[in-house]
């Protein structure tokens, strides 16, 4: 008995010992799991309830080391960090910058905003009225689109000029002159940012850094050239170009620098870029015919490329799949098909209108020499003074001074040697400048026997195109691209240096180095643009009805009557555009006695039943003397209203 009491006191003491050594194993357990960061966890292995008590209600002692728990961010939160990340993202910033840019470099575009007009009020006149009746027909009568209220009682005269028809949902905001004026102001900023942006897209997605895309974004927008352009909207309104090329690569999945790459291929970046090429188109065929010829170019380029690496070279099923095939097919019939739409008016117009055509004289006449391109316009505030000599010695110097800028020369040039472009893809960019320079010369590089004249004789709609120096638009663009190399591959051996230093952190002077070309590239484009203030709307365009006849009348009066008749958009015989017709010519001429009974006759057979003769427009003018004549006898009525006397058929 004494033994069998012996051997159960000791298991018991056992037992006892065993449950200890647990407990405090348990007891470790739980606070290395409280140390190593579970953030809730009790001594006693339990699940945290955030009291931080142990089993036995006493503090844990390891809750000072967990780490705090992850906080929920409510929909507020979230919100305003996607708000966050979406501000700081590359393409905000340089959206923002574009714009900022573009108000800076345009400045005082945006001064008095309602009152001025870039270079001079006549084309722009014309092109603010282009925005006001697009718009305002869209909303009222789409189908009378091409019938506009000018150079009544012509038909088709909305396509006498490039319309701008692309910036027509701009033209739905307000009415009148004014607003007119300030909706033009607004689409020149917008329309520099635009193409800042689109330059600075393409040279990002063809592989070059931040600034180097900085630098051809800058260099395209704001070339000395341009600044002659800058009574002309649909020239500046450029920017679709650059942008669509740019989405067309990514779709694509191609880009300069690292070729084709089938694995970023995205058929939604083609259908983008085809619709943007589409509203560049509707802007205007004096830039666009070049581009629409560009892209066709370039699909027959790809359509080739398909076939030998479907059929002949190392044959691939379906190189560049399916899906961007169809993009392709969709996208290139919407931009043939607005192309199409676009051009059918201007065809009727140039049939109904022969002295409408171009001739190889016509071209000859503002075809610039070689020294154009380096001459600047007067409105370069760098260069404007010290080339007025040169500018003397050109026979057309407004479309003649053709500098693209000595800052984009150099880059460019160093662009050949030091890049981060394949050499090959630099001696194509160099021969795209030197082709679209010989290009820009017409009849005067060997009268153009072999360059400009073909094109203009064998290409649908390029005998239209006056001015060819406005083709220095595409080496201006090449240019950038070279100089987009250099300072890419400038900036990559930068950070390489850096990267050498202890820190690995560049000086002060290295990062304003890299800076350097951009702003060299900002200064040369800066303006002395002048802005004069718009003549006002005389009161009687407010109340007298159409048809009318404002006089006198001319090719740069006719421009603000045409912006007058934003109010009310009544029929007037006035306009101005890239031709005359026979017609206005016809009433000019005959009504340089008004008034008198042919002059009246002949005004009531066409069908006006008013005629404005302004006062402060007549010095010099047969109507000086007739002003006050009186009107018996012919059957109509005089009324003064303001400076403008009315006489009512």
């Amino acid at each position: 008995m004494a033994g069998t009491t012996g051997k159960k006191e000791a298991e018991a003491r056992g037992s006892d010992k065993t449950d200890a050594t647990g407990k405090a194993g348990a007891a470790g357990t739980a606070g290395a799991e409280g140390a190593g960061g579970d953030g809730g966890k009790a001594a006693t292995g339990k699940a945290g309830d955030g009291s931080g008590k142990a089993e036995d209600g006493k503090p844990d002692r390891w809750e000072a080391f967990a780490s705090a728990p992850e906080p929920v961010p409510s929909r507020l939160g979230r919100a305003a960090r996607a708000v966050g990340r979406l501000l700081v993202h590359e393409w905000t910033l340089a959206a923002l910058a574009s714009l900022a840019l573009a108000v800076l470099l345009t400045w005082p575009t945006l001064r008095y905003p309602r009152h001025t007009l870039p270079q001079d009020y006549w084309d722009p006149s014309l092109q603010a009225w282009q925005m006001a009746w697009s718009g305002h027909i869209l909303l009222t009568n789409p189908a009378q689109l091409w019938q506009s209220n000018t150079f009544f009682p012509e038909p088709w005269s909305f396509a006498f000029s490039d319309t701008l028809l692309g910036y027509a949902p701009a033209g739905m905001i307000g009415t009148g002159p004014e607003a007119a004026v300030l909706r033009y102001n607004i689409m020149f900023v917008l329309a520099h940012a635009l193409a800042t942006l689109g330059a600075y897209a393409l040279a990002r997605q063809l592989g070059a850094g931040r600034i180097g895309s900085a630098v051809a974004g800058v260099s395209f927008t704001y070339a000395p050239w341009l600044l002659a352009q800058a009574g002309h909207l649909h020239v500046i309104s450029n920017g679709g170009i650059p942008l669509a090329l740019a989405m067309l690569a990514r779709g694509h999945g191609w880009s300069l620098r690292h070729g084709y790459r089938p694995e970023r291929r995205h058929d939604g970046w083609v259908y983008t870029g085809w619709m943007v090429a589409a509203w560049q188109l509707s802007l205007g065929f004096g830039i666009g015919l070049p581009f629409a010829y560009f892209l066709a170019g370039t699909v027959l380029v790809a359509a080739v490329t398909w076939f030998l690496r479907r059929w002949v070279v190392r044959p691939v099923k379906r190189p560049f799949g399916r899906r961007l095939l169809i993009a392709d097919l969709v996208g290139g019939l919407l931009f043939a098909g607005v192309g199409a739409l676009l051009a059918y008016p201007f065809f009727t117009v140039a049939e109904a209108h022969p002295n409408a055509k171009r001739s190889i004289g016509d071209i000859a006449i503002f075809s610039p020499p070689a020294s154009g391109f380096f001459t600047a316009p007067a409105e370069s505030r760098v260069w404007g003074g010290l080339h007025e000599g040169a500018r003397a010695l050109l026979p057309w110097h407004p479309e003649m001074t053709l500098l693209p800028g000595f800052v984009l020369y150099a880059l460019a040039a160093g662009g050949l040697f030091f890049s981060v472009w394949k050499l090959r893809h630099r001696l194509l960019l160099l021969a795209g400048v030197v082709v679209t320079m010989v290009l820009a010369m017409g009849t005067r590089f060997f009268d153009g026997t072999f360059t400009y004249v073909p094109l203009f004789e064998y290409l649908p709609g390029w005998n239209g195109l006056r001015t060819p120096g406005r083709l220095m638009l595409w080496t201006t663009l090449l240019l950038g691209l070279l100089a987009a190399g250099a300072v890419s591959a400038f900036a990559t051996r930068v950070r390489e240096i850096s990267a050498e230093r202890i820190p690995s952190w560049p000086s002060p002077w290295l990062r304003l180095a890299t800076l350097l070309p951009l702003v060299l590239v900002i200064g040369e484009g800066l303006n002395s643009t002048p802005h004069p203030v718009v003549p006002p709307q005389p009161a009687a365009m407010r109340t007298v009805d159409g048809p009318l006849l404002v006089l006198p009348s001319n090719q740069s009066l006719d421009q603000p009557v045409m912006l007058w008749s934003t109010t009310r958009f009544q029929d007037v015989v006035n306009g101005g555009s890239g031709f005359t017709p026979r017609q206005l010519d016809d009433v000019r001429r005959v009504t340089l006695s008004f008034p008198d009974q042919v002059s009246v006759d002949y005004l009531r057979v066409l069908g006006v039943r008013n005629v404005l003769l302004m006062r402060d427009h007549i010095a010099g003018t047969p109507w000086e003397v007739t002003v006050d004549a009186p009107v018996d006898g012919l059957g109509i009525t005089r009324e003064e209203i303001g400076d403008v006397v009315v006489y009512r058929l």
